[in-house]
């Protein structure tokens, strides 16, 4: 077979792929061919006789339509075949009343008829066909005389209910059966998301887990020369400020910067060392409001020498929670560094506390630029910053901190408009875990 007619036939095939579908071409193969196989069996009543070929086309035709209207209104589908059903009872009876009633065979067309829409509705729809195909059948020999009795009918009735009854029997094991193979199967497959995702996680937390070591190590290298390096040059400063002269202030300016380099060197390593060597929470009885406005306090001058307004609201029904105070501090402090980083002269900074139903949230807000989603998909994660002298552990070691405490850190933003960190804590930290 070649490509274009392998491509013709696999367009055909997927066209057919709903059930509704192959149900309504079955129905027609079945019926047009009954049609046409009994019709061309000799003899029906001659002044009854019809032109089968006409009555074919016209019954694909028909079928056609069905197949129309199941395509292009899914949702109606249950009521279009079972409007076809009623139709093609009433086409048969018509068929067995102009081609000699008790005598003719079309009769036969009801068993594929009954049969097949058993099959699709279940056993109780093959059970109701087959009385109307009985009753019809009746009606048909009664109306084309001579009347046959009621012998036949009833065993037309019984012939035709008992395959309909254990098709659709069959038809209805086989949906439920392939409705918990589809649910087993949507089952595996969400498990076997989470496996992907648990493997994926598996790989960060190695990878995390070997640089982590890694950091610790060389946080631990570089201490001994980071304090020797800041020890020489606070004796070189001492040294440059007992001497005059325009070489002398440059010197002192130099070595001020060296300083300040050490510091932010200093600093770093202790992240590491903080973010590595996490301590066990000590958790006490105490104000989240006193937390917030003593950082706030210890804030305050770095703000005001970057021109940035520090504003903190606390809200005075928020109750005394058991928290560990350097450590909630500390998470709190971070949230505030970053703001005011991403703070440009002039912006404002506001810290403010309030208590949500069993909860107390502390929200920290920035005027500052926002952050993209590409940016917040990775906020959290350890040694990811986009500050040329950042750590990346700042976010981490705060949500590590909440989490110890039993609750959540969430952000929101919006790029341009800045962005907000709020902790949530519970007030009683056992109901949360």
């Amino acid at each position: 077979m070649t490509s274009p007619e392998r491509r013709r036939w696999s367009a055909v095939f997927r066209v057919l792929q709903r059930d509704e579908r192959m149900f309504a071409v079955l129905l027609a193969v079945v019926m047009g061919g009954g049609l046409a196989a009994i019709g061309l069996v000799p003899p029906l009543r001659r002044r009854y006789e019809i032109d089968i070929l006409w009555l074919v086309t016209w019954f694909v035709a028909y079928k056609a339509g069905i197949f129309a209207l199941v395509t292009l209104r899914p949702p109606a589908t249950r009521g279009i075949f079972l409007a076809a059903l009623g139709v093609d009872l009433l086409l048969v009876f018509w068929i067995l009343w102009l081609t000699g009633g008790g005598e003719s065979l079309f009769y036969l067309l009801f068993f594929p008829l009954v049969a097949v829409n058993a099959y699709y509705f279940g056993p109780r729809v093959g059970l109701v066909a087959s009385l109307l195909a009985g009753g019809l059948y009746a009606l048909a020999a009664y109306l084309a005389e001579p009347w046959i009795g009621w012998t036949p009918v009833l065993v037309v009735a019984a012939l035709v209910a008992l395959p309909a009854f254990a098709l659709g029997h069959v038809a209805e094991r086989e949906r439920s059966s392939r409705a918990e193979v589809e649910r087993l199967n949507l089952e595996l497959k969400g498990t076997l998301d989470q496996l992907k995702a648990a493997q994926e996680e598996l790989l960060r937390s190695e990878r995390m887990a070997t640089v982590g070591r890694l950091s610790l190590k060389v946080a631990h290298e570089v201490r001994n020369p980071i304090s020797a390096i800041e020890l020489n040059a606070e004796m070189l400063e001492d040294i440059v400020r007992e001497r005059s002269g325009t070489d002398m202030e440059d010197a002192s300016g130099l070595v001020g910067s060296i300083r300040e380099q050490v510091k932010a060197l200093d600093a770093l390593t202790e992240e590491y060392l903080a973010f590595a060597r996490f301590p066990r929470p000590n958790f006490e009885e105490d104000s989240v409001n006193d937390v917030v406005e003593e950082m706030a306090e210890f804030v305050r001058p770095v703000a005001t020498r970057q021109g940035t307004a520090l504003q903190v609201s606390p809200d005075p029904t928020v109750p005394p929670l058991m928290l560990d105070r350097a450590l909630l501090r500390q998470a709190v402090l971070n949230l505030v560094k970053n703001g005011i980083e991403s703070i440009s002269r002039g912006g404002v900074l506001s810290v403010t506390t309030r208590r949500v139903d069993n909860a107390v949230e502390i929200a920290v807000s920035d005027t500052g630029a926002g952050i993209s989603g590409e940016m917040g998909r990775h906020l959290f994660e350890p040694f990811f910053t986009t500050k040329p002298q950042g750590t990346g552990l700042g976010l981490s070691i705060a949500r590590q901190i909440v989490e110890e405490h039993g609750g959540e850190i969430r952000w929101n933003s919006q790029p341009g408009s800045g962005a907000t960190f709020t902790i949530r804590l519970p007030i009683k930290r056992g109901e949360h875990g």
